[in-house]
């Protein structure tokens, strides 16, 4: 299936701006907040009530303050759940991030869900090579093709790995901003749902790789949805399509995401799902991520 109801959150103890990720994440901010970890403490909290009032299962881990981990928001990137009950470990690209791998987590999840099988792909860290989970990894687990925008942090090295694994097509192209710099992660310019793509395909700046996503989204049917670069920097592309205990589809995303919006391309997408929104400005502002980001999706099966 496309879409879990089990989701794996990590609620922040030292949230902040993270100086090692900047350099690379241009939607990432410093804020002149002196309170930002509260803010953002209140924020995630504020985000998962959202998500378990409209019937998702959320488990929530706690971080810890030792190691610093100021990212650990976004789970994500370091590790992803599938339904044949395998785990991937990530190679990070920034040393702090690299702390974020935590196997009790996952030991706590196998508690209520079958793992089966443990995929450590950091040891390319090594070599300076990263894949940076379901950030540099756009999913279509129905038809098994990855997407990805090439970029410091989405290696076609480890990605052709990850593929080779688990069976998946890749589609991988080069995606800028206005300025021309590239998009750190995949997930801020695409999503994908079991039925539509939402896509700014203005930051796909190939024609060849413009035709390439596009067939693909044809060859699998998926309706699209095309955002502009002023919609992507409002985070109008981070979002996640996931279900409610009753398997009704919910989509996933940031209240400044959904303002970024126009009415016919909400409506569009109402057609698919219900729309599911928090507010997570100071999230956003500091760590450069969004709602998808701070989701780990749980495909893992549940333990009978």
């Amino acid at each position: 299936m496309q879409t879990t109801s089990h989701l794996l959150m990590i609620r922040p103890v030292d949230f902040k701006f993270n100086q090692q990720t900047a350099d690379n994440n241009k939607f990432q901010v410093a804020s002149e907040q002196s309170n930002v970890q509260q803010q953002a403490l209140a924020e995630f909290d504020g985000f998962v009530k959202a998500l378990r009032e409209n019937g998702v299962d959320v488990t929530v881990v706690e971080d810890t303050l030792d190691p610093e981990t100021p990212d650990s928001i976004f789970p994500n990137n370091w590790v992803s759940f599938h339904d044949d009950g395998s785990v991937f470990l990530y190679p990070m690209h920034s040393p702090n991030r690299r702390l974020e791998r935590r196997k009790d987590i996952i030991e706590t999840l196998s508690q209520n869900f079958e793992v089966n099988h443990v995929t450590d792909l950091s040891f390319f860290e090594q070599q300076h090579l990263f894949l940076e989970g379901t950030g540099s990894m756009v999913l279509d687990r129905i038809n098994k093709v990855v997407y990805a925008c090439l970029s410091v942090r989405t290696d076609e090295e480890v990605l052709k790995n990850f593929a080779a694994l688990t069976g998946y097509r890749v589609v991988s192209f080069t995606a800028v901003d206005q300025q021309g710099f590239p998009i750190y992660h995949t997930n801020v310019m695409m999503c994908i749902g079991e039925k539509f793509a939402v896509v700014c395909l203005e930051s796909i700046a190939s024609t060849a790789d413009k035709i390439k996503v596009l067939e693909s989204f044809k060859a699998t049917k998926k309706t699209v949805i095309d955002i502009s670069f002023d919609q992507m920097n409002h985070f109008a592309g981070n979002m996640l399509e996931v279900q409610n205990k009753n398997g009704e589809s919910l989509l996933v995303m940031s209240e400044q995401a959904l303002k970024a919006l126009h009415g016919t391309q909400i409506t569009a997408l109402s057609e698919f799902s219900k729309i599911v929104t928090a507010p997570i400005y100071t999230i956003e502002q500091n760590g450069g991520g969004s709602a998808r980001c701070m989701l780990a999706e749980i495909h893992l099966p549940l333990k009978k």
